[in-house]
């Protein structure tokens, strides 16, 4: 099935790679990542933020699209519909979303840039070599994916995570004036309900994703999102209500009515 790896090989390093996820998960939950408003150069070295985050999201490009066959791939295959969505993500992520937000002289830790640089290169390869196995089997025999209950359901929470996950992060952006860099209470769209709805978004769009591809590689992906973005929602809802007294008591962290 994979010629660049065993079979057994890969399926085992995936399954340690989702643990090790969950892992980083409770880890997080007791401390929070030191970049963005957390920053801190007790980390060591710094890096600027923007620049941080075109390397970090532009490392995922690579590591994916250096095992598929470009040339020779059915693009019009349910695959090709997959990996379509994945580079829809991280071409803005990396190229359009670093040089629109405002965050003039604000830094990110080395270290933290280099972590995420081997989350995406590992979760990047993970995904483009099991894309390239499948380029091996006859195109007939994924043709009907098209018309699943799990591609349709997949594709549609795809596509509403990232809308809500893009909105809510330009929310944010437009929050602040052109040479602004503190912070505000965001009080537009689902910002009402949730302190996190870009986060949210992003979880919905990669459990989406998992389910779209209903791949190993693509759970892993998913729960590596909810180990980072949970304890990363946790951590925003209490830093709001730590900073601004006036915060709306009954907006919760990432689930409206409930959490």
């Amino acid at each position: 099935m994979i010629d660049y790896l065993p079979l057994h090989s890969y399926v085992v390093f995936t399954y340690c790679w989702m643990f090790t996820g969950i892992g980083a998960g409770i880890y997080l939950l007791r401390r929070e990542a030191p970049y963005g408003r957390y920053s801190s150069d007790k980390w060591g070295p710094m890096i600027s933020n923007k620049l941080a985050w075109l390397l970090m999201e532009a490392t995922v490009l690579v590591s994916f699209l250096i095992w598929i066959p470009l040339c020779t791939f059915q693009w019009r295959s349910p695959a090709g519909v997959m990996i379509f969505l994945f580079l829809l993500h991280y071409v803005h992520r990396s190229f359009v979303y670093p040089f629109m937000i405002r965050t003039k002289g604000k830094k990110m830790p080395v270290v933290i840039m280099l972590s995420g640089m081997l989350f995406n290169t590992v979760n990047g390869s993970l995904l483009g070599i099991w894309f390239a196995a499948i380029e091996h089997y006859p195109n007939n025999a994924f043709i009907s994916w098209y018309y699943t209950p799990p591609f349709i359901i997949g594709t549609f929470l795809f596509l509403a995570g990232m809308g809500i996950n893009w909105w809510s992060d330009y929310q944010l952006i437009g929050l602040r004036k052109k040479h602004e860099t503190g912070y505000k209470i965001p009080q537009a769209g689902l910002f009402k309900y949730i302190s996190s709805p870009n986060l949210a978004g992003e979880i919905i769009e990669w459990g989406g994703y998992a389910l779209l591809t209903w791949s190993l590689p693509g759970l892993a992906f998913f729960i590596w999102t909810c180990a980072n973005l949970l304890p990363r929602a946790m951590a925003n809802h209490r830093w709001y209500q730590q900073q601004f007294p006036e915060y709306p008591a009954n907006r919760k962290a990432l689930l409206p009515f409930i959490w």
